[in-house]
């Protein structure tokens, strides 16, 4: 049974829509428990409407909620221990919940999942990983926000975690891996992006297949399973393409209505326009998860519907239920204890003395 704990209060719009999609969540996944963290005199009326989950779930009241506009530092000093946001994290630290799920503010979440969670042995930065539609499928994005800058070391970090990731997702052995850059070629891009390249194919990690350097196009045509960047310019790349989608559906939509014979044309390709609109729905691929904490944490964007929330859930659901955790442990201590010096001569002679 996997236990999954929900900020019910997080988003623009709380409980009407993190209940529902929890009730759609648990539609696919009868093996789930959910413990919900809210105010009750708010959210009651709500989960009375769903019976099926209100039976598989507890319900924690809380009276503090944390603000889409509250700055991360007032957020953990009027949260800390109170909030429904902190509560649910905490949930995954005591081992009540295997997995925390939340529409809310992306920067007090990730200051409250590093204070309370706290990074994993080695990893300087946590990061943000999203799952980006592509013309092969799925790709993993990260960090597309969660801090700014990274050295060739957390870049590594990040591709070792990507690469969990995706193993845990896509059920791939070996995912293929590439560092965004401005080019392909080795002698392009920033000094920390092309020290990442060289200190990846030099520690000829097992658990990921490095293809080096692509460019922004690569992102849409699948050319890697994991593409890996520093959250400023990842945050900007998954900004442009949610613009870029918003603006194709807008000019579809005004060239069908235009005239009656564009009408009647949409009508003849309604089914292939169906298809288009489903793959390029994002509710779809909703769901960062929060990479390099001793917990997960999964983030549902913040102005979704009950369907992109659950697509959250289903994504946490997914990352319990194949290990994320245990992956992410062992490929950095695999990578770790090969990067350890030899020991020296005297060293050995006093063991085998």
């Amino acid at each position: 049974m996997i236990r999954i704990a929900i900020d019910v209060m997080g988003g623009d719009f709380g409980p009407d829509v993190a209940i529902p999609g929890a009730a759609k969540a648990l539609e696919r996944h009868n093996d789930v428990t959910f413990l919900l963290y809210g105010q009750k005199s708010k959210c009651d009326p709500i989960l009375a409407q769903y019976p099926a989950l209100r039976e598989k779930s507890v319900f924690h009241d809380c009276e503090v909620s944390v603000g889409m506009d509250e700055k991360p530092s007032q957020a953990l000093r009027r949260g800390r221990y109170v909030s429904s946001m902190w509560r649910a994290i905490e949930a995954v630290k005591l081992g009540e919940a295997d997995v925390v799920v939340s529409a809310g503010n992306t920067g007090a979440l990730m200051a409250m999942a590093k204070f309370c969670l706290r990074t994993m042995a080695r990893v300087e930065r946590p990061a943000i990983a999203g799952i980006w539609p592509t013309l092969k499928g799925e790709s993993i994005v990260l960090d597309i926000g969660a801090t700014i800058g990274a050295d060739s070391q957390q870049l590594l970090d990040f591709a070792l975690m990507g690469g969990a990731m995706a193993r845990a997702l896509f059920d791939i052995d070996r995912p293929t891996v590439g560092l965004l850059n401005v080019g392909v070629e080795e002698v392009k891009g920033q000094e920390e992006v092309r020290e990442a390249g060289r200190l990846i194919r030099e520690a000829d990690l097992g658990t990921i297949d490095y293809r080096g350097f692509v460019e922004g196009d690569d992102i849409g045509k699948g050319t890697v399973d994991v593409v890996v960047t520093e959250g400023f310019t990842g945050n900007i790349a998954l900004k442009a393409a949610e613009g870029t989608a918003r603006q194709i559906t807008t000019l579809l939509r005004e060239a069908i209505s235009r005239s009656f014979f564009a009408k009647i044309g949409y009508v003849l390709a309604k089914s292939a326009f169906d298809v288009l609109r489903e793959k390029m729905d994002p509710r779809k691929v909703n769901g960062g998860v929060f990479l390099g904490l001793n917990g997960i944490v999964i983030k549902s964007h913040g102005g979704t519907d009950a369907i992109g929330f659950a697509s959250a859930v289903d994504v946490g659901y997914d990352m319990v239920h194949n290990g994320l955790t245990a992956k992410i442990e062992n490929d950095l201590k695999i990578y770790h204890a090969r990067r350890l010096p030899p020991p020296a001569p005297e060293a050995l002679v006093a063991d085998e003395e």
